[in-house]
């Protein structure tokens, strides 16, 4: 049975702190991928958790 998603709501609290600002290109990319892996997960967990009912 398919699972149909009518909204999809993703909420971020991304806070930039000033001993960070030396960051590089590819260790801000990695807090992004970190932070779009964690919501693909919380997405598949409410999908799991509707396909069981």
């Amino acid at each position: 049975m398919p699972v149909e998603i009518k909204e999809l709501v993703i909420r971020a609290i991304i806070s930039e702190e000033k001993k960070e600002e030396n960051m590089t290109s590819v260790e801000e990319r990695n807090v992004s991928t970190a932070i779009i892996q964690e919501c693909v997960q919380e997405v598949l967990k409410v999908l799991k958790r509707q396909k069981r009912r």
